[in-house]
């Protein structure tokens, strides 16, 4: 079943594409990124127009069609792994979606070649053959400006778990960690998503959180299952674990723009029965300094065992 949310997730990036001014980016800077004149960034009613023209494409099976709008280092983040253009457009055709409804649209801006939207949804489709869970979802996606088209370059899904009255009493309850020794200086974040992300689980573990709001633009959003936070909840929350607790890996990263990237990885629990997440990261340059803009976290499903992969 967790195949089946992993499988659906890709339509939510995509979007009908149509021309827009060229993009501002250097010529040498990227192979996807020529240089052109500046542009202005779409409207959030333009984004939502063009996510649901793909919802309309995967209806319609027509594959080539959602191909086309998607970036060509294009990345999904599903509960098995990391997906590229060409493994989510040879997934696609397993699916059958009978409809789709959304709600909760938001776009943040990163600049005007690249965008983030983020919205709710709930399906009714099935996956080879099978029921695809209705949800509802919370998505985040990101867009950029290719040569004067607008493509899909990530998407992120994550079901929503609404707490019980039982967690949220034993979070309330949960009694406040003990004070950090006075913090060392945090190193300044820059161009390179994953070396920021580790900086910011430097300040996780030393407990740091004055320097974790540093690194957090005013419009920041927090994505989980139970949850959408701001920068104020984003770090009372981030109060509230101990990130000593986890190992990352599986480290990839993604250059949206000039100013603009992303970072998705693995958190594994030292709890070897605890569930595993993968959680993803844009950072911006806003005035010569990078923060983060959006973070996602959901669900990673187990690698299986010897004996359950024989059973296959």
């Amino acid at each position: 079943m967790k195949k089946i949310l992993a499988l659906v997730s890709f339509l939510l990036v995509a979007a009908a594409c149509a021309n827009q001014p060229n993009s501002n980016t250097p010529a040498n800077s990227n192979a996807n990124m020529t240089a052109s004149k500046p542009s202005a960034a779409p409207s959030e009613a333009d984004i939502i127009a063009k996510e649901k023209g793909a919802w309309d494409a995967i209806k319609k099976k027509d594959y080539d069609g959602f191909g086309n709008m998607l970036a060509s280092d294009y990345i999904e983040v599903t509960d098995e792994g990391i997906f590229d253009k060409a493994g989510i457009v040879a997934d696609v055709k397993d699916f059958n979606l009978a409809d789709a409804t959304f709600s909760d649209w938001k776009m943040l801006p990163i600049d005007n070649d690249a965008v983030i939207i983020t919205y709710n949804t709930t399906l009714k489709a099935t996956y080879k053959g099978k029921d695809v869970p209705p949800g509802p979802y919370r998505s985040a996606g990101a867009w950029v400006n290719r040569d004067g088209k607008w493509l899909g370059i990530f998407y992120q899904q994550t079901p929503i778990i609404l707490k019980s009255a039982e967690s949220q009493t034993a979070s309330a309850a949960k009694p406040e960690k003990s004070a950090a020794s006075p913090a060392a200086k945090m190193a300044e974040a820059g161009s390179e998503p994953i070396a920021n992300e580790k900086i910011v689980w430097e300040a996780f573990k030393s407990r740091n959180y004055d320097a974790f709001a540093a690194l957090l633009d005013p419009a920041f959003v927090e994505i989980e299952t139970t949850a959408v936070y701001d920068k104020a909840g984003a770090v009372k929350d981030a109060a509230e674990f101990d990130a000593s607790q986890f190992a990352l890996s599986e480290w990839k990263a993604v250059k949206l723009d000039n100013d603009a990237a992303l970072v998705t990885y693995l958190i594994k629990p030292n709890d070897p029965k605890a569930d595993q997440e993968r959680h993803t990261t844009i950072w911006a340059n806003r005035g010569g300094k990078w923060v983060a803009l959006l973070h996602i976290g959901s669900p990673a499903m187990k690698p299986m065992s010897n004996s359950e992969m024989k059973k296959m």
